[in-house]
């Protein structure tokens, strides 16, 4: 008879995990990893004014957008400032160029020399996309008077440093993936947002503006976590029976067997909470460079700006969060559509002899996946939307304005954290270890 352990399972399976010499070594890379990511974070540009950089990043909301993705890296305008955001760019583009290209998707379809060859072309357009946006952010800070004015030499030496910095994350990452756990890229931005939040609800406490707003505040964000999780894990499970013959020398066999198609519930993950913040911030980002500034008569730049700010007050306020909602609701659809089409489930059924018991092979089964997929993508981007007003939410409940509780960042870091623990988890049940999922 097995022992049980009085030890939690989560505790023991860390445990368990660090007992591995090998599945410790690749923890301790990965930490290793982090240390290093966290290190470059700090590494400054020459020519920044701390005091007028932090005084940008109040006021604008999209760099505060772009700074969740760099770690926290972006507000101390570091070498690594621009994150990993040029790479997951250069990503969701080509996820949408290869349906479209016919190239590229039948590149795709050639097994995983194909998808090397695709993910090749991806960093390929990480680089151009890092400097077009390193100059970019150069030229804000610098119209902010947040960075001093240089020549050409040293500005062309600070955008190739902040592309460096760049391609250098995405190397870590990619070291991750190979060497350690988990996925790379993921872990470097679940490293940054990790890395905030001490900071963030210190600075709640200390400030103890509302201590039952705060602490409603933190079991709203906890309730989030597990309904992310719920919704995360949730998928509808579709039949599927394989029916094959084999040949045994003379004679002819029938081999059949039967498993499942997993479709998940929230099939886009955080793609459309990135489409949809980046339209609704664009806006009032290109207003406010034409706004009349404090003490003056207000101007049409001016309407736009708090029509399109997700810190205007009640009634004004409502259209911003009211049309975030919507578009999330659409960019769900519009993405999951598209991944949805990549994957060609009916056709890889087909091509390996399974079929969907009650289901004629080709187009009867593409259309009732298709239909599977729309019913159970409403679900999914009702829950989307609604984590994306959550900010709005719970500042309004809970009247909390130092703590900001990011929906995109608590989606990242909820997915990552589940994405590392089953990695682990199929380490331990490999060695025949006891996980901590079950």
């Amino acid at each position: 008879m097995q022992q049980v352990s009085s030890r939690p399972r989560l505790y023991q399976a860390l445990l368990d995990a660090f007992s591995l010499p090998d599945l410790r070594r690749r923890l301790l890379f990965t930490i290793g990893m982090l240390v290093i990511f966290r290190f470059i974070a700090h590494v400054p540009l020459p020519g920044v004014n701390l005091a007028a950089l932090e005084e940008v990043f109040e006021r604008n909301q999209l760099l505060g957008m772009l700074d969740l993705f760099s770690g926290g890296a972006m507000r101390n305008f570091s070498v690594a400032a621009m994150g990993v955001y040029p790479y997951i760019t250069a990503s969701i583009v080509m996820q949408l160029l290869v349906p479209v290209i016919p190239a590229l998707r039948n590149l795709s379809q050639e097994g995983e020399a194909g998808r090397s060859r695709v993910n090749q072309f991806t960093h390929w357009l990480t680089i151009p996309l890092a400097a077009l946006q390193g100059y970019a952010q150069l030229a804000l800070m610098r119209s902010q008077g947040a960075v001093a004015e240089a020549a050409a030499l040293p500005t062309v030496a600070i955008i190739l440093s902040m592309t460096a910095g760049t391609v250098f994350l995405v190397w870590l990452g990619e070291l991750i993936t190979e060497r350690g756990i988990g996925n790379g890229v993921s872990i470097i931005i679940f490293g940054g947002i990790v890395a905030g939040l001490p900071e963030m609800v210190g600075r709640g406490f200390i400030a103890r503006e509302n201590l039952l707003g705060l602490i409603v505040f933190l079991i709203v964000g906890l309730a989030t976590v597990a309904l992310i999780v719920i919704f995360s894990e949730g998928h509808r499970r579709i039949p599927v029976q394989y029916a094959r013959t084999a040949f045994r020398g003379a004679r002819m066999y029938r081999q059949s067997g039967a498993t499942h198609i997993p479709l998940r519930v929230n099939t886009a993950g955080m793609i459309p909470l990135i489409f949809a913040l980046s339209l609704m911030i664009f806006p009032g980002t290109i207003a406010s460079y034409f706004a009349s500034p404090a003490g003056q008569p207000p101007n049409f730049a001016n309407t736009i700006e708090t029509w399109f700010s997700p810190n205007t007050p009640l009634p004004i306020g409502l259209f911003y969060w009211v049309v975030y909602f919507l578009m999330v609701v659409a960019f769900t659809f519009f993405y999951t559509m598209v991944i949805f089409e990549q994957m060609d489930l009916a056709r890889t059924l087909q091509r390996q002899g399974g079929f969907i018991p009650g289901v004629r092979p080709g187009k009867p089964t593409t259309d009732y996946l298709d239909n599977v997929i729309n019913k159970i993508t409403w679900g999914g981007a009702l829950f989307l939307a609604f984590v994306a007003v959550m900010p709005f939410l719970v500042r309004e409940v809970t009247d909390v304005g130092v703590l900001t509780l990011s929906s995109t960042g608590i989606l990242i870091v909820v997915g990552v954290a589940l994405d590392t623990m089953k990695q682990i988890e199929a380490q331990l049940t490999m060695r025949r270890y006891e996980g901590f999922l079950k």
